[in-house]
């Protein structure tokens, strides 16, 4: 019987890349996402079908995950990838936005994770995949909000990893950098209204930093890479647990070990035009 994923926030990007990747190599895929009706999945060798799921309401992440479990069998793999970036200054993020932020990025990998955890306890085996970012482990700037959620998911799946391990459960966290999708666009939203007020200054040199690494090509990684990527370490049968995907990403990730991390937050800093 072929093996299962189900995949959170299938709608476009990684999510999507990520479906057509699992389905190419023959696998069932659980697609979720908030509106199913307007799912575009090819089938590949494997058999794609779409759950309605909203990963900030938990009635509607058991029903998916019950949906899911019945049609297919099993969950073999889950990747909780569904999240949005809120970009700007703290100070101007409100209470809700900040509520916002955490029940997406991290309730929701919460919810999720816990509704297809008996099935995998039963079966006695699953992977458990979590998207977090680069900065889930080194934070960007007017990223507070969005680097508090992600290193929290960084946190919660290397805790996890070992609670589950015996349990015949593996855990693993994504660390990517940029990825070209349309994150920083549909997928983000601003703190701040206006030009930011006081941080005005700040907010300008930061959007045209990453304005020019955009317009230059960067580092960014593909969604089809990290799809591959996802498709690896869900297969790959190792303990690994933190994998850091892309150029740009592991390029920091060495700095860091080079030069530390005080060097590596100044470097930041001075890059950004914001030193002081």
């Amino acid at each position: 019987m072929p093996s299962t994923v189900l995949i959170t926030g299938c709608s476009s990007g990684i999510g999507a890349a990520t479906v057509q990747c699992f389905a190419d190599q023959g696998w069932n895929v659980a697609a979720t996402l908030r509106k199913p009706a307007q799912a575009r999945f090819g089938q590949g060798r494997g058999c794609v079908e779409p759950f309605a799921l909203d990963v900030t309401d938990q009635a509607s992440v058991d029903a998916a995950v019950a949906q899911a479990t019945q049609r297919f069998g099993r969950i073999d793999v889950l990747i909780n990838n569904a999240g949005y970036g809120l970009f700007g200054p703290f100070e101007t993020a409100t209470p809700a936005a900040i509520r916002r932020q955490f029940a997406t990025n991290v309730e929701g990998v919460f919810a999720v994770t816990r509704a297809v955890l008996p099935g995998m306890r039963a079966q006695g085996s699953g992977v458990l995949i979590n998207i977090a970012s680069l900065t889930g482990l080194v934070a960007m700037p007017l990223y507070s909000l969005y680097a508090a959620s992600k290193y929290a998911v960084v946190g919660f799946s290397e805790s996890l990893s070992h609670e589950l391990a015996p349990l015949g459960i593996r855990v693993k966290v994504f660390a990517p950098g940029a990825v070209a999708t349309d994150f920083s666009g549909r997928s983000m939203v601003r703190t701040f209204e206006s030009d930011g007020g006081p941080y005005a200054d700040s907010i300008a040199k930061v959007q045209a930093t990453f304005a020019t690494n955009r317009a230059s090509g960067g580092a960014a990684s593909s969604a089809e890479q990290l799809a591959q990527a996802l498709y690896g370490a869900a297969t790959d049968g190792s303990g690994q647990v933190r994998y850091v995907v892309g150029a740009d990403a592991q390029q920091v990730m060495q700095m860091r070990q080079q030069i530390g991390d005080e060097a590596l937050l100044a470097g930041l800093r001075q890059r950004f035009g914001l030193a002081a």
